[in-house]
């Protein structure tokens, strides 16, 4: 069960860093530095892998 959990709250924080790098794409074209895009594509990619990790990890069984 708190694998299951792990996941969802992953889950959840892709979402939200998706909608963080939509934002910081929007920003930039605004005039924005480009720093919150590189941000939000960094934080995007380290939810995707923290998600992808709980996933293949649910599988496995804790010995």
């Amino acid at each position: 069960m708190t694998h299951r959990i792990s996941a969802l709250i992953s889950a959840f924080g892709v979402l939200g860093s998706a909608l963080l790098l939509v934002v910081a794409f929007r920003d930039y074209h605004s005039g924005a530095s480009v720093l919150w895009l590189g941000a939000g594509a960094l934080l995007f990619l380290g939810a995707s892998y923290t998600f992808a990790r709980d996933v293949r990890g649910h599988g496995r069984r804790a010995s």
